[in-house]
């Protein structure tokens, strides 16, 4: 049987779901098969392309010590319009390196090309304002690493937006972010658009946190990297 997650994230692709899997690499779509990708340490499958192009780089799962120990908070995913990408990293660096570099990294950050990062919830005891505190904490740093130090907490709180902390978070819950076209990034909570910032700084400080040089996961960083090669 396919567990909450994945069944929300099944359907927060626009697929229906038998409730099965096929050997842990696809899910039912009328009648369709659908390649998914499975994080291995949360067991949550991503579908490896969105209804709108957008395919999947990377999975990987976001941690927090809590007590000494890692507790996982929630898997993610992280998709991108390749063909655009691919077309940024030829006319800036033509020949693919041997592997992944911060040059190729930073272009992504730098890029004004489209990308959706989805996070699907595994903690049970998660609350919108832990949410909260996580991303405003996360991006104000990559703030200051972006701007050779300076504060924006103005900046870093704007993408949580007008969220209420009454929203229930479960295991299964999906929250997605969006860079879209005009240096504009989007969060959805559970399908429901809770904010949209137009800032280029906001915009690349959010997938710093994912390609940056230090990484909330870093072997998602590293198969984005691959991901990035294999575009060449």
């Amino acid at each position: 049987m396919a567990t909450i997650a994945e069944n929300a994230i099944a359907k927060a692709a626009g697929e229906v779901t038998n409730g099965k899997e096929t050997n842990g690499s696809a899910v039912a779509k009328k009648g369709e098969e659908v390649a998914v990708e499975v994080e291995p340490k949360t067991g949550v499958s991503f579908p490896v392309k969105l209804d709108d192009g957008k395919q999947l780089n990377c999975v990987g799962v976001r941690k927090k010590s809590m007590l000494g120990l890692g507790i996982k908070i929630y898997a993610f995913g992280m998709y991108a319009d390749n063909e655009k990408l691919k077309d940024v990293l030829k006319s800036k660096i033509g020949k693919a390196p041997e592997k992944p570099n911060k040059e190729l990294y930073q272009l992504v950050i730098d890029s004004d090309v489209e990308m959706v990062v989805r996070l699907v919830i595994v903690f049970s005891s998660l609350t919108m304002s832990m949410v909260r505190k996580n991303f405003e904490e996360g991006l104000g740093a990559s703030i200051r690493k972006l701007t050779g130090g300076k504060k924006n907490d103005e900046l870093a709180n704007k993408l949580m937006g007008e969220a209420s902390d009454n929203i229930k978070l479960t295991p299964g819950s999906l929250i997605e972010i969006s860079r879209l076209p005009g240096y504009v990034l989007e969060m959805k909570v559970m399908g429901e658009v809770i904010s949209k910032v137009e800032s280029e700084l906001l915009f690349r400080a959010y997938i710093n946190l994912y390609l940056g040089d230090d990484p909330l996961d870093k072997d998602a960083k590293d198969k984005f990297g691959m991901s990035l090669i294999s575009l060449f």
